[in-house]
């Protein structure tokens, strides 16, 4: 973002001292409504107010200026730089669908251009950032997730590839925070079986985040009120091999060793593949 500001600063000051004195105090409704028309104004000169109106922290004035720009002259050499801060400036003012349909279009527009690793980017995060609470509808995750990964596989050596990597690494850690969240549900509830295939999943797909250990604890604890004392034992021996530091293994290690059982793999079921995928060293 740095490079684009650089390079379209110097329109700034002057082409918005322009348009701010020919527009008066005109709004951007009015100007919507049709009571004042840009249409008697360069494209430099409609830039540099949209620049202006970000500058003064009014996002969504200096989207509008940009678009306008996009429309009135859709073959300026400004346009393209136009598009990208349109995206920028609804994101600013955390209107994510319009900011996503201006980075899609840039993306769409310009492909090869250096600034499409920003706008993809941006479009990530217009998902990303909407993501808050661990009991709400994860589906902006997966978004954010897919548009992520894109950043990171098509603009590898971008500037922009390691922050996604970051957050594409703690949107799956909010996934695998959702799955813990019912597992504890159904566990508290003695619904040990839906309990189980829920922490399964976060051992079996989101073996990378900070729940595993966790995860196979809950998995003793499930497996043990069911009577599945091989599978518990299991689970525990995978927690010894891989998180023995940890509370979840202590804890785990004293209810099994309570009933005279030995942290070992015990059973022949899923979690016997993923003992010996440890052994291997290709879990984890």
């Amino acid at each position: 973002m740095a490079g684009i500001k650089a390079r379209i600063r110097g329109f700034g000051s002057i082409l918005a001292v322009v348009l701010v004195t020919a527009c008066g105090d005109t709004t951007t409704d009015e100007i919507k409504r049709g009571d004042f028309s840009l249409d008697g104004f360069s494209a430099e000169q409609i830039f540099g107010r949209a620049e202006w109106e970000l500058d003064r922290g009014r996002g969504e004035d200096a989207a509008f200026y940009f678009s306008e720009v996009e429309r009135l002259y859709p073959y300026s050499e400004l346009t393209q730089r136009a598009l990208i801060m349109q995206a920028f400036s609804y994101h600013k003012e955390q209107l994510y669908p319009e900011s996503r349909a201006s980075a899609q279009r840039y993306i769409d527009f310009y492909p090869a251009d250096e600034d499409a690793a920003y706008a993809q980017y941006l479009l990530a995060l217009s998902y990303y950032d909407q993501i808050d609470e661990v009991g709400r509808d994860q589906g902006l995750t997966f978004q954010a997730l897919q548009e992520l990964r894109k950043v990171i596989e098509i603009y590898p050596d971008s500037e922009y590839a390691r922050s996604a990597i970051l957050k594409f690494d703690l949107a799956f850690d909010h996934l695998a925070s959702k799955e813990m969240e019912i597992g504890r549900y159904y566990l508290r509830r003695d619904h040990y079986s839906a309990a189980i295939s829920r922490f399964r999943v976060v051992v079996e797909d989101f073996q990378t985040t900070t729940h595993t250990a966790e995860a196979l604890h809950r998995l003793v604890e499930a497996y043990l009120s069911l009577g599945l004392n091989a599978e518990a034992q299991t689970a525990g021996a995978i927690l010894g091999y891989n998180f023995q530091a940890t509370q979840w293994y202590e804890d785990s290690y004293t209810l099994l060793s309570g009933r005279g059982l030995e942290l070992k793999a015990a059973s022949d079921g899923w979690l016997k593949q993923v003992y010996r995928q440890t052994l291997q060293g290709k879990w984890l």
